[in-house]
């Protein structure tokens, strides 16, 4: 069965719609680990810790279905597959970085007041 890209999945408002892309456990952290550039899946799984294997293909996969990265393969032997943001993926980068620092603000102060 085909995928139903995200976008045409929901017809709520744009902040909806746009959520849609990046919904999921590690998308947003992957989006944010590619903002230093082109990385390898095995350098993903290194910076991202707890995801598994599988599921860093499928976000992959779907953040490459939805227009949000670029996949690379290198015709080579062991094969290379590299992933970057596309034009699409790149212009998140201020939401990202205000969710960074909005983060770095805020959530020490939560984490104190939950111990």
């Amino acid at each position: 069965m085909p995928r139903v890209p995200k976008q045409q999945a929901s017809t709520g408002c744009s902040v909806e719609r746009a959520l849609n892309l990046i919904d999921g456990k590690w998308k947003i952290v992957i989006l944010y680990k590619l903002l230093r550039g082109t990385l390898r899946f095995n350098e993903l799984r290194r910076l991202i810790p707890g995801v598994t294997q599988r599921m860093l293909t499928h976000q992959l996969r779907e953040l490459e279905a939805d227009g949000l990265i670029v996949r690379m393969v290198y015709a080579q032997v062991p094969p290379r597959v590299e992933y970057s943001l596309s034009a699409r993926g790149r212009s998140l980068e201020p939401v990202l970085m205000a969710l960074k620092h909005w983060g770095d603000t805020n959530l020490s102060s939560l984490e104190a007041k939950a111990a």
